[in-house]
Order: structure tokens, then sequence, then C-alpha cells
């Protein structure tokens, strides 16, 4: 399938008929029937449009603060029904799930709220500002019965997966030094968003860092002991003093049996980055990309975040050189126009009907990330972001 009509059939995809849907929340009969927290930006690519061509998921409300804005989300994205306030959609006895995308700062006491509602979460990424607080919040899933899943959707990708196994398979030997980079070129985010805010957990190793923390590992297969550095660049150092617009930093992993040093990762991420030529008005291309060193040859993996519009696996050893593509699993799994986001919300759906689902993120790892990000924050002498004052 070429690139074209892989995005042709990302943003028009084909709708299989719905299980009729049951009047029992939580069945596993009929679609898990979702409800957004809020109108954001990122909902439709990361949920609504893997949802139209999922027979087992059901976008059915979106909530927010303000109903005008809900109901001009519905209609411009064909959600069935809009409410006032993130409470109504908690409350709503034909919701089994929420898809929590609200600002970073906001994660840990809508979540909390969920899970206290009985409802199923899906969370997006960082999961909260704390490690402390991730933890409280997959201790509660864990009393109520409940899934929740931090959303790093690039795992759930044939691509990742397939870097993974080729690493991990010792094909290359031991892991040396993992590279990865993530960054956005100036403007893409404007400087009064919400990510440039420290009260609601804003700041470029939380955002796009901690892309670069899970994938680094993620590919390690261990937690890191140690930030050997975090070098930051603020943002906005007269408003906002301790977030950053750009950082960078490296983990040191512990070593495994037979291993004199731990491998290393090496990680940029930068929300900002600021052009080249004359003025710096031309613009920089994104960098989304991982490389992983190792004793007998290396690999990597252009564009981990969005493998679907296009990537490659390279691999380089001894025997030579060679590319790669994954964009299905085969034996039926998935298609070639299947996004991080659908594999994703796959895996979602599987884990809340009982189903084994292909690939996870456990509590522990998301906990394990939360850490990871703090530790850089310490390094770079900005602190951990704020702790949410909600208690249940």
């Amino acid at each position: 399938m070429s690139i074209l009509l892989r995005a042709w059939t990302i943003f028009h995809p084909p709708t299989p008929g719905k299980t009729p849907i049951s009047p029992e929340p939580g069945s596993k009969t009929g679609p898990v029937r979702i409800g957004l927290l809020g109108a954001a930006n990122i909902a439709p690519i990361a949920l609504l449009l893997s949802a139209r061509s999922c027979p087992d998921a059901e976008v059915t409300v979106v909530g927010a603060r303000s109903l005008q804005k809900a109901q001009a989300f519905a209609k411009r994205h064909g959600v069935g029904r809009a409410v006032q306030g993130y409470e109504a959609v908690l409350s709503d006895p034909e919701v089994d799930a929420v898809y929590n995308p609200l600002p970073n700062g906001l994660h840990y006491e809508w979540t909390m709220k969920a899970l206290q509602a009985g409802k199923h979460v899906l969370l997006e990424k960082p999961a909260t500002n704390t490690p402390g607080e991730a933890e409280r919040i997959f201790a509660f899933a864990k009393e109520k019965g409940l899934v929740v899943l931090e959303a790093f959707h690039y795992q759930f990708h044939p691509a990742a997966q397939r870097l993974h196994a080729i690493v991990s398979s010792g094909e290359l030997g031991r892991v040396q030094k993992i590279t990865a980079h993530l960054t956005a070129p100036s403007g893409f985010i404007k400087p009064d968003d919400i990510r440039f805010q420290y009260a609601l957990g804003g700041g470029a190793a939380m955002d796009m860092g901690c892309y670069v923390t899970s994938i680094s590992r993620y590919l390690a297969g261990r937690e890191p002991v140690e930030v050997i550095k975090a070098e930051p660049v603020l943002q906005d150092p007269g408003r906002e003093p301790l977030v950053d617009r750009r950082m960078e930093f490296t983990y040191l992993f512990p070593a495994l049996e037979g291993e004199e040093r731990g491998p290393t990762a090496e990680c940029v991420c930068d929300l900002s980055l600021p052009g080249w030529g004359p003025g710096g008005l031309l613009p920089r291309w994104p960098e989304m990309s991982v490389r992983v060193l190792c004793e007998a040859g290396e690999a990597g993996l252009n564009n981990f975040v969005m493998p679907v519009f296009f990537h490659s696996i390279s691999v380089r050893s001894a025997k030579g050189r060679r590319t790669e593509r994954a964009f299905t699993f085969g034996k039926g799994e998935g298609e070639q126009w299947w996004t991080t986001y659908r594999y994703q919300l796959q895996a979602f759906v599987d884990k809340v009907k009982g189903r084994e689902p292909q690939h996870w993120i456990t509590g522990e790892d998301t906990v394990g990330n939360m850490r990871a990000v703090q530790m850089v924050y310490e390094k770079s002498g900005l602190g951990a972001r704020p702790e949410s004052d909600f208690e249940l």
C-alpha cells in the first residue's frame, strides 16, 4: 500500500457494522462506550478516527467546561452527544470508559474521579506529574477492578515492536548506547500552550521527553539508575523559570550479568526547535528517531511516533546492511493503514473486554517512566512538577 493510500484510508477509514450496544455498562457483548473528558485537539487523531473502524469501540459523548465548545466539537467530529462538564461524562450510565487528554496537571484528579465512578481509563501520556500519583492511580484501579492504560501509542505499532525484537534477539550483541530524539520546529507549539505552564505539569521533558524516556527504557529492557546529565533550555525564564523548552539528558542503565558497564541513553527533546539560515527563518525538520548501538552492529527506527505514514528500520552488522518496514503483525493482526492509535485502541478494548491484548503497558511500566522523568528534572535543577492537591 502506498503512503498516499494509507493516508487517505487513515482519514476515511472503513466503518464495519457495530454490534448493538448492550444496555449493561461494561458488557462484553457490545462496543466499549467511551466518553471524552474535554474537547482536546489530540482527540480526533488519537481516538475518534480509530474508533470509526473498530467494532469494539464507540465514542458516545464529549464533555467540556463550556457546553457550546462540547457541542461544536461533537458536531464537527460526529460524536453523538455533548454535555457540560467532565462530571457529566463520569456520571453517565452509558459510558464504560473515558479518554483523558486533559493537561498533565489534571490527569491525576480526573483519572481518580473516573475510577471512583467505575470507568476504565485511556490516559494520555505522561500519566501524571509524579511517580507517586501514578502509583496511587494503579493501586486504586486494581482495587476497583478497572483498566488504566497510559497512551504510549508508538509501542503498539509493529515498527517499534520489530525494532525491539531485533535488539532483544541478540543478533547485534549487547546494547551499548541508545540515542533518541524527538523535536518539533519553532511555531508548531505556541508560546502560550499548556505545555509551557508549570502549574499544569509543563515542560519538554514531560511532553516529548516522556516519549524518548519510554523508548529508551523499552529498548534497554531495564530501569535507569542514574541521570548522568540533564541540560535544560528554558522557554520563558521571566514568567516560567521552571519550564524547559528543550532538554538534553543521558540515562545510565545498570549492568546485567556479563556486562562491565550498563548501556546509556542520550536523549534530546525540544518543543520549539529554532529555525536555521538568515535570522532563523527557515524551519527545522522534526526529529523522531531512535538508534541502538550494540557490540556487533546497530539498528534504528526513524519516525517511531507516526510510522504509519513512513518509517524505516535500518540494521547494520558484520553480515551487511538491510532495511525493513513493518505495518502489520501478519496472521490477520492489523491493517497497513492502522495508525499507532488504532493498534492502541484495539489493545485497550481487548483488555476491557477480558481478552489478551497483543501488547500492553503495565502500571509498573508507567510508574517507572514517571520515576525516570522525575530523575531528569531533579538532575536539571528544575525540580519535579507539582503534585496535585486532589484527594478522594
